[in-house]
């Protein structure tokens, strides 16, 4: 899986090509947090967004899945996708340690292909502030 973003400033925000399998993976996060809070602040605290937010997000993301596509996304809005990639592993976590087979079923994603996108993010918005 492609987890490398490319982004540059667009005004006070940022644009990019994301693949359908980025896109894919995003939407996965922020829906499996967005079902399993059983309130706005467990969102909040999760993400630093509400449901509300966080469905808007998703569904900005939503697509044929099939092709890449130019997005303009505010950093809000990409912190609370880094948040959503970030917080969905610790979800896994059982006395027994983290359950690699139950998160792979749940998300259809391996953990080091969200780990490496929430790198990639982080890693573009520097590139993309640099002076």
């Amino acid at each position: 899986m492609r987890t490398r973003i490319k982004l540059t400033r667009a005004g006070e925000a940022f644009q990019g090509r994301l693949t359908a399998t980025q896109t894919d993976m995003m939407c996965e996060a922020l829906s499996t947090l967005d079902g399993w809070a059983s309130t706005d602040e467990i969102l909040v605290v999760q993400l630093g967004a509400d449901r509300e937010e966080v469905r808007r997000l998703y569904d900005r993301l939503q697509g044929d899945h099939k092709t890449s596509r130019e997005f303009t996304l505010t950093a809000r809005e990409l912190h609370v996708i880094h948040a959503a990639i970030t917080a969905i592993a610790p979800m896994f976590l059982s006395n027994s340690g983290f359950s690699e087979e139950a998160f792979y079923i749940r998300t259809g994603f391996f953990r080091e292909n969200f780990d490496a996108m929430a790198s990639s993010i982080v890693s573009a918005v520097s590139e993309a502030t640099a002076p």
